[in-house]
This record gives C-alpha cells, sequence and structure tokens, in this order.
C-alpha cells in the first residue's frame, strides 16, 4: 500500500468536492454556451449562403411527394419526413459532438486540475519556506495540512539533527589534529634529543652511545608505525577492502598470535590461555584477519594488570565462529565503551604512554570485520574487559 502524498492534506474530500462543483458548473456553461454558439452559426451560415443550409436539410430528410389539390382548386405541395435517415444524422451528430465535448471537457478538467495542483505545490511549498526559515518549531500550516505539517516537521528534525552531528564532528576533527600533532611530535621530539646529544658529545663512551642509538631507533619505529596506522585508515576508508580469501584454521592462527607476544608478556608476568575448538575452518582474508586480532591482542596487553592472565575463547555455532578475547585490568566505563571503536580514540591515561597507538587499531579492526560481514563488540565490568568478534564461516 503506498502512503499517502504529501501534498494531499487530511481534509482533501472538501476541497476535492468543491473543485467538481465548479468544474461541473464550468462544463455546464460550456454546453450552454456550445448551443448558443451552434445556433448563431447556422444562423448566420443560412443567411451568408442564401438558404442553401435549410435547403440542403430540406433535401437530405424530406421525400417530395409532389402536389395535393383541393376541391376549390387550390393545391399544397406535400413532403415526407425521412425519420430514418433524420435519426441516423441524429445519432452521428450526438456521437460526433460527445466525443469533442468529452475531449473538451477532459482537457479542461487536466487544465484546470494541474492549475489547482501548482496552486496548491505553489501554497505548501511557501508554507515550507516560512517554516523553514524560523528558529521556531511551532507549525505554520492550516489544520487539514496535518501531513504536510508532520513531514515537515520530522525533517526540521532531522536537518537540525544533522547539523549538531557536523558541529559534533567538527569538534571531533580538531581533537584528532591535535592528538595527531601530539602523537607525531612526541616520538620525534625523543629522535631529535638523542640524535643531537650523540651529535654533541662526539667522546661520549660507547655503551651510554648505544643506549642512546638505541632509544632514538625505539622511538623513530614507534613514529613509523604511528604513520603507517594513519595511512591504513585513510586507505580502509577512502577505498573499499579488498579480501583475498582463502580456507585457513582460526584456531591455530590464534596460537601463532600468542606465541609472538609471549617475549611481551614475559617481562610483566603476563599469560595467554587459549580455549579453542580442534578445528575451526574459516574461509576468509587471514592476513587481515590476523591484523585484527593483533590489534586486540595489543590493546589486551597494554591495559591489563601485571601477573594477569589473556583468555582466548573460539568456538564456532551455526556456520559462525565467534572468539572472545578477555583481560584483566581497569573497568572501562560506559560512555568510553561505545567510542571504543571511533577513529583516534584512546583512554585519556594511554594517550601519553608508550603503550598507547594512534587510536586507529580497533577503527581498522572494525572495518575488517565488517568487510568479512561480522561484528565486533567490547563489554567491560568488575575489572574485566571483553572483546567479542563474530565472523561467518564463508563470508558472503
Amino acid at each position: 500500500m503506498n502512503p499517502p502524498s504529501i501534498l494531499r492534506p487530511s481534509g482533501e474530500w472538501g476541497i476535492k468536492l468543491k473543485a467538481n462543483i465548479k468544474i461541473l458548473l464550468k462544463a455546464i456553461a460550456f454546453v450552454a454556451i456550445t448551443a448558443f454558439t451552434v445556433w448563431g452559426i447556422y444562423k448566420i451560415a443560412d443567411i451568408a449562403l442564401l438558404g442553401r443550409v435549410a435547403n440542403w436539410f430540406e433535401e437530405s430528410f424530406f421525400l417530395n411527394m409532389g402536389y395535393a389539390y383541393w376541391a376549390n382548386g387550390g393545391r399544397v405541395h406535400v413532403q415526407v419526413l425521412q425519420w430514418n435517415d433524420l435519426k441516423d444524422f441524429i445519432l452521428k451528430a450526438i456521437i460526433v459532438l460527445g466525443i469533442i465535448w468529452a475531449i473538451t471537457i477532459s482537457i479542461a478538467c487536466t487544465i484546470s486540475s494541474k492549475t489547482a495542483e501548482k496552486k496548491t505545490v505553489q501554497a505548501v511549498g511557501k508554507m515550507l519556506r516560512q517554516y523553514f526559515s524560523k528558529d521556531t518549531t511551532a507549525p505554520v500550516f492550516p489544520p487539514h495540512y496535518e501531513a504536510v505539517s508532520d513531514y515537515a516537521t520530522t525533517l526540521k528534525n532531522q536537518i537540525m539533527h544533522n547539523e549538531e552531528m557536523l558541529v559534533a564532528e567538527s569538534a571531533r576533527k580538531n581533537d584528532l589534529i591535535a592528538y595527531l600533532a601530539h602523537d607525531l611530535k612526541t616520538p620525534l621530539t625523543s629522535v631529535i634529543g638523542y640524535i643531537s646529544l650523540l651529535k654533541e658529545a662526539p667522546d661520549m663512551p660507547m655503551e651510554q652511545r648505544a643506549k642512546y642509538t638505541n632509544i632514538a631507533l625505539e622511538k623513530a619505529m614507534r613514529l613509523e608505525s604511528l604513520i603507517n596506522e594513519f595511512f591504513d585508515i585513510t586507505r580502509y576508508n577512502l577505498h573499499e577492502i579488498m579480501l583475498e580469501e582463502e580456507t585457513f584454521d582460526l584456531g591455530y592462527m590464534l596460537m601463532q598470535m600468542a606465541d609472538e607476544f609471549y617475549p611481551v608478556l614475559e617481562q610483566h608476568g603476563k599469560s595467554i590461555t587459549i580455549h579453542a575448538a580442534e578445528d575451526l575452518p574459516i574461509t576468509a582474508d587471514s592476513a587481515k584477519l590476523a591484523r585484527v586480532f593483533n590489534n586486540i591482542l595489543k590493546n589486551a596487553v597494554a591495559y591489563s594488570y601485571d601477573n594477569t592472565e589473556i583468555e582466548i575463547h573460539a568456538q564456532m555455532q551455526s556456520n559462525t565462529i565467534h572468539v572472545s578475547i578477555s583481560n584483566f585490568g581497569k573497568t572501562i566505563p560506559k560512555q568510553k565503551l561505545d567510542m571504543i571503536f571511533e577513529k583516534f580514540y584512546r583512554l585519556d591515561d594511554a594517550r601519553s604512554s608508550n603503550t598507547g597507538g594512534a587510536g586507529l587499531g580497533l577503527a581498522i579492526a572494525k572495518e575488517i570485520v565488517v568487510a568479512h560481514g561480522g561484528t565486533i563488540s567490547v563489554t567491560s565490568e568488575k575489572q574485566v574487559t571483553t572483546f567479542t568478534v563474530e565472523l561467518p564461516v564463508h563470508n558472503t
């Protein structure tokens, strides 16, 4: 069932009735004028043609029977009306005139309808301009324009909401620029500082020189990592993510990734425990999914307490693989959980730390998961933060 047009108010039947009465009166007037005009044309033509029209009518529909004579010697011209011929002529004339009248009335109604519609559109347009030019949401529509009023109110509210979103987005972009400058400046300043020390003290002991060189290299590598993240999120935003799918064991991938984090975990007494089914085949882009779980594990390692365990659970349910990664650490507030997958978002105390990235890792992870037709979510309560990824076994 099609929705009602916003150009037809709730009181349209009263308006249409008035319009139809006007059209009917116009049609009656048209018929009367037409009949009078035809009669006038006939009289003028008959006079101009010296009675030839009347003669044609007499010759066509009257049969000349000669003269009848009276007993007193008088006579009269006898003519018999040929009724069948006249009926055929009248019928044809009615049909032709009916067609002409029907076409004429149809054209008149169409013109009248379009004129009325144009006036309605103009009136609605004027009311909409008045409504949207005001700061208030008070209606400017007559009672019988309820549908238009409701539509305009919804549209104006949506526009106001979009404007608020644009303002918020603009503010967030300004913050992101500041964050970006901070994230890039911090390691760059360190690199410049340590290299300057090495340059200013050529006779520095080799042990100290090696220490400063390693620190400068670490800061430079961190700077490179941040720049790569910026390039990655830009690439994912500007282009559709192209997946190079293959079938592989997701459980085995998770075990390999856990082993890669062993050196970092050992320094802080942390560990990773995997609870996964023996066989978790999935058809997906292995390299990009490795990026997803690497980013989540980096987050779990960075924000978990020392001497705690990170747990990974992976299982298949109804052609969907569920992977959850939990760590024991500071509880993330609800309002921050809602923004954790936004670009450049980081927890406040992570921005000045060496473990925090540019705040793009989880945003990139979400883009990749969505490209696979999956979902990613996070919960945090009672000092346990859990990231859950759901992926279809066969991406369609």
